[in-house]
């Protein structure tokens, strides 16, 4: 149990991908399979992530569906790798974030997810699981005298 506990630990290290774009079958068969198979779903757990909760999982899966209607679900996916790449310091490479998402969308939300693990946040559990919540809590109201 402990050797498979080192196997899936990654060094992070700011600057850098903690995984490569084509290392989806190597490393990560569940999430190589739910990026192929369920985009939109695998789109709208990261996007909530790093929209940190202000966009639902839902609305953006939603959102990619439609802008794939109109051929540019590529481009709405690409602002987010432009995103996480900010947020981590990360190099755009191999090649642009458009050009990621417009050739192999699903090797490109795979590295997307396993970045966000690695990186100790599970998209799976979305937002407010993760601890990163920003809902605020209403101001308690006292009630009227009470007969």
């Amino acid at each position: 149990m402990a050797e498979q506990e080192s196997k899936n630990e990654k060094i992070v290290t700011e600057g850098q991908w903690t995984t490569g774009l084509y290392d989806c079958l190597s490393e990560d068969i569940s999430t190589c399979c739910f990026t192929w198979f369920c985009p939109c779903v695998a789109f709208g757990r990261i996007a909530e992530i790093l929209d940190k909760g202000e966009t639902s999982e839902g609305l953006a899966g939603l959102m990619v569906v439609a802008m794939s209607s109109i051929g540019c679900g590529w481009y709405y996916a690409s602002k987010y790798r432009a995103k996480l790449r900010h947020q981590y310091s990360l190099p755009e490479e191999p090649c642009a974030d458009g050009a990621i998402h417009f050739f192999c969308c699903p090797c490109a939300l795979s590295q997307e997810h396993r970045e966000l693990k690695h990186r100790g946040l599970d998209p799976s559990l979305g937002n407010n699981e993760t601890g990163r919540t920003n809902t605020k809590t209403p101001p308690f109201v006292a009630s009227g005298m009470d007969r």
